[in-house]
């Protein structure tokens, strides 16, 4: 293992000199900011989770599939993925095409769908990745 960490800095540091990281690449920046945006996420999909699951257990399957684009703050191609993947890991949501600053993204519902227009998660990504606050 200590060769295994040893040859990992030695590439890193190689990478490094040779100019090959950037700060999209290796977005380790970000990693401070992970901390309250991961458990953040958990919580985001365990809620959507349960909504859906309510969703499929109803009787009358009360769904109002429905496509929406939503345009995201973000600055970084690092930010932009960051919300689209957000949108996706969400049970009942699904980023489907990403063209500039907006994203085309499926929901299970219309209510699922609103909440995303909404903004509140384009709003906590854009913090996560450094540009304003909730």
């Amino acid at each position: 293992m200590l060769i295994g960490a040893f040859c990992s800095f030695g590439v890193a540091a190689l990478a490094s000199r040779m100019e090959l990281l950037d700060k999209e690449g290796h977005p380790i920046y970000l990693l401070g900011r992970a901390l309250w945006y991961w458990p953040w996420l958990i919580w985001e999909i365990i809620k959507a989770g349960i909504d859906v699951s309510k969703i499929i257990l109803s009787p009358k399957m009360p769904i109002s599939p429905t496509l929406i684009n939503v345009r995201s703050s973000q600055k970084s191609a690092v930010g932009i993925v960051t919300y689209a993947n957000s949108i996706t890991l969400t049970p009942g949501t699904v980023s489907v095409e990403l063209e500039g600053d907006e994203i085309t993204v499926h929901a299970i519902t219309r209510a699922g769908a609103d909440d995303l227009a909404e903004g509140h998660m384009d709003r906590v990504v854009s913090r996560f990745e450094g540009g304003g606050a909730t």
